[in-house]
């Protein structure tokens, strides 16, 4: 990169993070007041509904970066447009292309940014603010607060009725199926504990069913060697979109070796895998701009044209999503299809561009 590309770039990343700093105080001032009906439910008051809702700062940060990316770009080049310095890198010799690669470069940056919030530090902080909250509405951690869940393990199917932590359940019962598919038992546990490797259940009543019979015996304390580890209960409590990579993959390894459907997760997967190439994407889609119709307009033209896109995108991303799942389309397809179009038109309109 020549002088030329890092002044390009530090003006676009300057850009953005002022972008960056309005929209998410924007989005995390909508997201207080819309929970604020949540309020005076246990201890959850203002006070904890200002701290859930920062918590969740990183994670509203990760949803919009694609917008701040557009919008970084259209108002960082469209400035230095709006005040001749564009004609003049371009009147030095520096092509439309170089140009466009110095946006992608930004969008390099920012990428691997959001990679590093949506992988790391976003599911972290939704976790810790799910948690905070439900502690404070309800004396509880998350598991408690949460629906049941249904997993199965082989011929075994386990519906966690309460689930206090990932080694921690409640009441459960564990149904095991013959190879007919018939119920072959059922168990029901008042609570158990994972401990060195394996679970242990407490007031169990095991209820074995024969042709014409059914036989049914108590137990104080009953070891399970089942295959539901506490990680698979972590993943499973967890949202699919909050979970990073190495979850999501865990999580579809778990649905694949019991012949579970996995398709909304590997759809979820392979959009976080595309999230970085989405950023450089907008942001080359938006270099044209300045050399077309909104090279002498005002920012807020600008902005308005960036939000309108941005939003477009979106819609049209999740839309794609959708009807990826609904028709059975592979689901790299279904994640990447909106962006190669946004990326290949914003190169065909870049080659267009006098």
């Amino acid at each position: 990169m020549n002088r030329i590309d890092r002044y390009l770039v530090r003006n676009i990343l300057t850009l953005s993070g002022i972008v960056a700093l309005a929209l998410v105080t924007i989005y995390t001032f909508t997201s207080f007041v819309a929970d604020l009906g949540a309020t005076g439910k246990g201890d959850y008051g203002l006070k904890e509904l200002a701290v859930y809702t920062l918590l969740n700062m990183p994670a509203g940060l990760h949803v919009l970066l694609p917008i701040i990316a557009m919008l970084g770009t259209l108002m960082g080049l469209g400035n230095l447009a709006g005040q001749g310095e564009i004609t003049a890198i371009r009147a030095a010799g520096v092509s439309n292309h170089r140009i466009g690669f110095a946006a992608l470069m930004a969008g390099v940056v920012l990428g691997i940014m959001g990679w590093v919030i949506g992988e790391w530090i976003a599911p972290g902080s939704q976790q810790s603010a799910e948690r905070y909250k439900s502690r404070a509405r309800y004396g509880v951690d998350v598991g408690e607060a949460r629906k049941p869940v249904w997993l199965r393990d082989g011929n075994q199917i386990v519906n966690v009725r309460k689930l206090i932590s990932e080694d921690h359940i409640g009441p459960s019962v564990i149904y095991t199926l013959a190879d007919n598919l018939s119920l072959k038992s059922m168990m029901s546990v008042e609570d158990g504990r994972f401990e060195n490797g394996h679970w242990t259940f407490s007031n169990v009543q095991r209820t074995e069913f024969e042709a014409d019979h059914a036989e049914v015996s108590q137990l104080e304390r009953y070891e399970w060697d089942g295959g539901v580890q506490p990680k698979v209960l972590r993943l499973f409590v967890l949202e699919a979109r909050s979970l990073s990579t190495t979850g999501l993959i865990e999580l579809i390894a778990y649905l694949d070796n019991n012949q579970l459907d996995s398709s909304e997760q590997r759809l979820t997967l392979w959009r976080k895998l595309i999230e970085p190439l989405t950023v450089m994407a907008m942001m080359f889609f938006a270099v044209p701009f300045v050399f077309g119709s909104l090279r002498n307009s005002g920012a807020g033209l600008r902005l308005m044209i960036g939000v309108l896109i941005g939003v477009g995108f979106y819609v049209i991303n999740e839309i794609t999503a959708n009807f990826g799942q609904l028709y059975g389309w592979p689901p790299v397809l279904a994640a990447s299809a909106p962006t190669v179009a946004l990326a290949s038109m914003g190169w065909w309109r870049l080659n267009k561009v006098g």
